[in-house]
């Protein structure tokens, strides 16, 4: 079994740059190695200038929000405010900012919170428009296919993962474990506690299409569901940089989801009397460096918290051999970590091991060996269902929610994040409430607004004394998922000024 014995010092500000490659840590601190030249044997390392270029793109237009803000905030009190504001708006961010809130900065100070929560949405938008439009994050389509040949071969037919909502984990399908997002159903929940009853559901669904359309494969198929939870830590400080759900505790976080599936496979078994068309994998996420460990399981499907393949001590061992040693050093070790695991389960893993070995490559390569932000840096929440264009780490806080009142616990922890995050330092908590909806199904579209009406309104309530205060605002956006268009806004809160005067009711 490989053993991660690494530790590392980390700056703990998301807003610090970061420092250039090769350079090593503070005065007394050990600094991760760096990847250099053509990296490890099985990285890929063009995927990765590929996957960099966009995390770059897209996290910069979030981050250049603030400053902008700052240089228009220094202008209010110009004559030609609104003009110059909006030229440098438009220059510096790409679209203009609500024209009321500022033409209202003549009555009362320019209310930035109003602004920055704009800015966020309206980023947000275009980062959508340009997801849908030109899928900079897929593959090929015989990529694709190939890997669905490849999964069903393996004897899966569908690939589940429940990662923790953490926006540290929101990478987790097409960067940490390189898989093509569109193949996989991912849905996230705090501590990754996934709902039993939603996945007995998904699973009916799953079963249903393949008895009824043959799809993903005919009932008759020996395959099986694969259900995997993704649970998260961390080595730099690993007290308080890992899952809030579980008090940063390793341990619990680990042994809760490995409980959480085990009550789903028993769910399926005591409901339908088919547990062997279940499988379930359990993966461990540093969230300081993106190196995974698998907890592979046995001959009898069996895994246990403390026996796993740490792939970033793979990496190590492996940083200088071939393609071909390096291939055959990951084989030695899921056999070792998973005794007599079962042929199609093992490829699987392999396969998700050589992705992550290039995630490591790739966070040494452009990132120092080590995230500067090792703690949250989420921009926005996101509540409700969709969201399959969020694939970047750290940009958003997952609710998935069909009510507010359901998924509590979920909203409760997003919200404690960003009081950290933003509200400490006087800014909104922006969220977007969207749900996604079938339009060839009659009244889809209306229940979905309806949806986000319900949601936002029970956020607003929730969150009565942030909502007053301006520290909590609100976009609702529908998308039609079943014609693959773009996301509809249906309303902004942050659009129009909020102007009221002593005395008035």
């Amino acid at each position: 079994m490989y053993q991660a014995r690494r530790t590392r010092n980390r700056p703990l500000s998301w807003a610090m740059p970061q420092a250039p490659v090769g350079a090593g840590g503070p005065a007394g601190r050990r600094a991760v190695p760096v990847a250099r030249g053509a990296g490890h044997a099985l990285a890929d390392t063009a995927e990765n200038a590929q996957l960099h270029e966009y995390e770059a793109r897209v996290k910069a237009a979030f981050d250049d929000i603030v400053p902008v803000l700052k240089r228009i905030s220094a202008l209010q009190h110009e004559a030609d405010f609104v003009p110059r504001a909006q030229a440098m708006a438009r220059e510096s961010l790409g679209f203009t900012l609500p024209e009321a809130v500022l033409e209202a900065a003549w009555i009362r100070p320019l209310d930035m919170r109003r602004l920055f929560a704009a800015s966020v949405f309206e980023t947000y938008h275009r980062f959508c428009d340009d997801f849908f439009r030109n899928d900079p994050l897929g593959l090929d389509p015989r990529a694709v296919a190939d890997f669905e040949a490849f999964l069903q071969a393996c004897g899966f037919h569908i690939l589940d993962i429940s990662p923790c909502a953490d926006g540290r984990l929101a990478h987790v399908v097409r960067y940490v474990l390189r898989l093509p997002y569109r193949s996989v159903r991912r849905k996230s929940y705090a501590g990754a506690m996934f709902d039993v009853d939603d996945s007995i559901q998904k699973w009916v669904e799953t079963e249903m299409l393949r008895y009824r359309e043959g799809r993903p494969n005919t009932a008759d198929a020996p395959t099986r569901y694969l259900k995997v939870v993704v649970y998260h830590y961390s080595q730099v400080d690993p007290d308080h940089g890992g899952c809030a759900a579980h008090g940063s505790d390793l341990q619990r976080a680990a042994s809760a989801g490995l409980e959480r599936l085990y009550a789903f496979q028993q769910a399926i078994e005591n409901s339908f009397c088919c547990g062997a068309s279940i499988d379930l994998l359990l993966v461990g996420l540093n969230t300081d460096d993106d190196a995974i460990r698998v907890h592979v399981p046995d001959g009898q499907g069996r895994m246990a918290v403390d026996r796993f393949l740490d792939v970033a001590a793979l990496y190590d061992t492996t940083a200088r051999a071939s393609a071909q040693e390096a291939r055959q050093a990951v084989q030695a070790a899921i056999a070792e970590a998973g005794p007599g695991v079962a042929e199609g389960m093992a490829r699987l893993v392999e396969r998700l091991v050589i992705g992550n070995l290039s995630q490591i490559d790739y966070v040494r390569r452009y990132h120092n060996g080590g995230y500067a932000d090792i703690d949250h840096a989420e921009r926005f929440i996101g509540a409700g269902i969709g969201f399959e264009e969020i694939q970047l780490r750290n940009l958003t806080y997952f609710a998935y929610l069909q009510t507010v009142e359901e998924a509590a616990n979920d909203v409760d922890v997003g919200v404690k994040i960003f009081r950290k995050l933003n509200v400490s330092r006087g800014l909104p908590v922006p969220v977007v409430v969207r749900f996604d909806y079938h339009g060839q199904v009659p009244g889809a579209r209306e229940r979905a607004v309806e949806q986000c009406n319900r949601v936002a309104g029970a956020l607003r309530q929730r969150f009565d004394r942030l909502w007053r205060r301006g520290l909590l605002h609100t976009m609702q956006v529908v998308r039609d998922c079943g014609a693959g268009g773009l996301i509809e806004v249906l309303s902004n809160s942050a659009e129009a000024p909020q102007v009221t005067f002593e005395g008035s009711a």
